[in-house]
This record gives structure tokens, C-alpha cells and sequence, in this order.
């Protein structure tokens, strides 16, 4: 076994490595591609530290028969917890998973019924099986974490999918909010989205976990521009003073690590979820990571304890499924500048590792119907029937 390669016990190979190793990574790729196991590839990168010809160059270069979707990230979950600057390769085996990959056009270019109807069409194609084989569905999304469209397509992915499990993470680029990138089988996508279908022989299990509480502080979004996501006031008053006010900060300290400790979050059928801040702007206006509008009241929240609820709720999960094989995980860039904060970040990490949770910090997570923020989101296979109970974690 080579450092930055690790095998899980249904198969599925994680590679992971620096910009410096991209020729010993080439070669491990090249060794797998040589088994013909495997039959997907999920790619995820830093963009500041691979580019996009690097990353189609080296799977054309060692792995040319591969299907693969490469998304850029905002840091990345590794075997060895968690890291920025990296380049992670998963690779899932013919023996458990089959998986098709197909992608979907921006809201400007497509209208919902269109997209409805496609999204339906690749599902009943894939999903058809005979009643012999058995496997469990799933369908995970990689969006384009800049498009400013991911709530009506996550409506439109859970309209067509109905029933079949639906979650994913939204591309970033290290909080340059400049140039997010998306890649299928070699070909850079723009303004879409990469949805995976997934037939898994493995159990598993989807789930989320946050770590905030609402306070007694609402403020009310009185003027907005939906469509790129910016409030301009908050209870009739300038949004970015009006929001270090509330929070007891300056405005000339707002910044992402402000916006972790201080998150907002509105009330959907009796559930909190949050609307996290991306950027202020010169304007004095603040940008949003998701979608927001006049009348919209939202309340202030504070973090609480994200070791131990995320330790908390995949505790849970291996204890349900007899043991946690992996999980592949999104995980809201603010989660991991707030555990900066909070200078947990070592111990979350850990976390992590114990639980075999591989993936990458994104600008917003998919789950279900909801698009959302600081959030993580996951899906977590199950060991094999003869290793469960056993109990991997201390």
C-alpha cells in the first residue's frame, strides 16, 4: 500500500495527492486501470493548485477508458482528514456499484418542465431492472457553486427522482468566488450540473448534521435582488450595518469567518436551515450563498459544539448499519472555517478519519429537495455483512 492510497472493504480505492505527486499518482491510476475493476471515477480537486487540462490530463493519460465527473472544491476530506491543495480520486468497482453520469444544463438555458422531463427520462432508463436484481438508488448532484440556481434545480432533481435518495455539494474554488469548474469524461462543463445515478449493492445510508441554535434576533429582508442573491437592507436599514449591529461586530471585520460564527437561518416547516452570507460588498450590500428574497425573515443563530454533534450523528449511523465502511461527505466551507474559529479543527478532522469520511468542503450542499449551508450532508455504505458489529470506532 502507497502513502495517499486507501482500500475500503466493498472495494472502493480513495487516492489522494499533492500537485507535486501528480506523476506517482499517474502511475498508482495506471495500475487500477490495468485490473479493469473499476467502472467510475469521482474526481475532486483544489483549482488553485490543479487546473483544468491538468486534471483531464491525467485521467486520459492513465485511465482512457474511464467515466469520471471532476468537480474543483473549497478544501478537500481525505483519508487523512482534512486538507486544501490536494487532488482526491475515488474509484468505484464494477462488483458493487454501477454508475451513470449525465449533465444538466443552467436554469437560463432550460426551463423546469424540460429539465423535469430529462431528469425522469435518464432515471427510467437507469433504474429499469429486472426483478431478479437488487440494489439500493441513489443520485448525487455536483453543482456549480457560482450559478446562483441551485434551490430551483435541487426542486427539479427531487420532482423527477420522487422517491430515490437525492444529495450533493456545490463546486468551489478556495473562496475566490472567481471560476468554479465541473468536468465530465474529459469535457469542461459551463453553467450546468453533473448528476451521478447510482445502483449500489452496498447498503447505505444519506443523511445531514448541523451544530446551530437560533437566537431571539430576526431581522427581515425589506430589499433584495433575488436573482443574484444580494440584500440590500434588513428591517429598513442598510443589510452589511445592519447585520455586524445585530451580531456586535464592526463591518469593516466582516468576513467569512464572521459570517461561520454568526450564521443566519430561516424557518421552513418548522425546521431551522441556514442562509449563509458569502461576501460583503463595497456597496455595503452582502452577498448570499443561497437563494433570498423581500419578506424573508430570517434569525441569527450561533454555532454550537461541532465535535460533538457531528461525532454524535455518525455514532448513531454506524451503530444503525453495524459499522461505517465510508462515507462520502459534503461539508460546507463554513463548517471548516468556523471549526478555525473555534481552533477545533484538528479534532473534526479526526472525526473524520474515525468514521472513514472522505469528500470536500463545498459553497452549499444538496439535500433531498433543500439546497443549504453549513451543513454537512453524507452518505454512509455500510460494511460488509460479514464485518458489521465488529465496531471500527473507539
Amino acid at each position: 500500500m502507497l502513502e495517499g492510497e486507501t482500500v475500503y472493504s466493498n472495494g472502493v480505492v480513495c487516492l489522494h495527492a499533492e500537485a507535486e505527486q501528480i506523476d506517482n499518482l499517474g502511475n498508482i491510476l495506471a495500475r487500477y486501470q490495468a485490473q479493469e475493476s473499476y467502472g467510475f471515477a469521482l474526481v475532486l480537486f483544489s483549482n488553485s493548485e490543479w487546473d483544468e487540462s491538468a486534471v483531464v490530463n491525467l485521467m486520459s493519460s492513465h485511465m482512457p477508458d474511464m467515466h469520471y465527473a471532476a468537480c474543483s472544491t473549497a478544501g478537500e476530506i481525505t483519508p487523512n482528514g482534512m486538507t486544501d491543495g490536494n487532488i482526491l480520486v475515488m474509484l468505484f468497482p464494477k462488483t458493487n456499484f454501477e454508475i451513470s453520469a449525465f449533465p444538466i444544463a443552467g436554469r437560463d438555458q432550460v426551463d423546469m418542465e424540460t429539465l423535469v422531463s430529462q431528469i425522469i427520462q435518464q432515471k427510467t432508463e437507469f433504474f429499469t431492472h429486472d426483478e431478479n436484481e437488487h440494489y439500493w438508488p441513489l443520485a448525487i448532484c455536483l453543482m456549480d457553486g457560482l450559478s446562483n440556481s441551485e434551490e430551483s434545480l435541487a426542486a427539479a432533481l427531487h420532482w423527477g427522482f420522487e422517491e430515490i435518495p437525492l444529495l450533493g455539494g456545490s463546486a468551489g474554488d478556495n473562496l475566490k468566488f472567481e471560476n468554479t469548474t465541473l468536468i465530465l469524461d474529459g469535457e469542461r462543463l459551463a453553467n450546468a450540473s453533473i448528476i451521478l445515478m447510482m445502483k449500489s449493492k452496498i447498503e447505505f445510508q444519506v443523511f445531514k448534521t448541523e451544530n446551530f441554535v437560533p437566537t431571539d434576533q430576526k431581522l427581515v429582508v425589506t430589499q433584495s435582488e433575488p436573482d443574484k442573491r444580494v440584500v440590500w437592507e434588513f428591517n429598513g436599514t442598510p443589510a452589511a450595518e445592519t447585520y455586524s449591529h445585530t451580531v456586535h461586530s464592526s463591518s469593516v471585520d466582516l468576513a467569512p469567518q464572521s459570517f461561520a460564527s454568526h450564521p443566519l437561518v430561516v424557518k421552513v416547516g418548522g425546521e431551522y436551515f441556514c442562509r449563509s452570507i458569502q461576501k460583503v460588498n463595497e456597496d455595503g450590500s452582502l452577498t448570499f450563498f443561497c437563494a433570498i428574497d423581500d419578506g424573508i425573515v430570517l434569525t441569527v443563530a450561533e454555532p454550537t459544539g461541532m465535535v460533538e454533534t457531528t461525532k454524535k450523528k455518525l455514532c448513531e449511523i454506524d451503530d444503525e448499519m453495524g459499522g461505517i465502511d465510508f462515507i462520502l461527505g459534503f461539508d460546507c466551507i463554513l463548517r471548516k472555517i468556523d471549526a478555525s474559529n473555534r481552533q477545533v479543527t484538528r479534532k473534526i478532522s479526526e472525526v473524520y478519519q474515525d468514521y472513514n469520511v472522505v469528500g470536500f468542503n463545498t459553497y452549499g450542499e444538496q439535500y433531498r429537495s433543500m439546497h443549504l449551508n453549513q451543513t454537512l450532508t453524507g452518505v454512509a455504505f455500510a460494511l460488509p455483512n460479514e464485518q458489521k458489529g465488529v465496531g471500527h470506532v473507539a
